[in-house]
């Protein structure tokens, strides 16, 4: 990603870098070549602003934790997917 990559539409390394960046799964190097794109590039910056919005909805709006018994179910569930699948 750099300025000759600027677009008019996202393209799927566009977006996948974006999510990249926002999961903090970059590289120092990798990290600045997004910032530096970002910059320049309006149409990759308004999706950046986009997914941290939904990010930040998201986090608010998932606080409320499931019933233990829910929970406790889906742990059993997993023990036995684990299992039959370790066998």
């Amino acid at each position: 990603m750099n300025r000759t990559d600027c677009c008019d539409s996202l393209g799927d390394d566009h977006l996948r870098r974006i999510y990249e960046y926002l999961d903090g799964a970059l590289s120092a190097e990798q990290l600045e070549a997004v910032r530096e794109h970002l910059r320049h590039c309006p149409t990759c910056a308004r999706q950046r602003e986009l997914e941290e919005l939904i990010r930040a909805r998201v986090r608010r709006c998932c606080q409320e934790k499931a019933p233990e018994q829910l929970r406790a179910s889906i742990r059993m569930r997993l023990t036995q997917v684990r299992i039959t699948d370790v066998s």
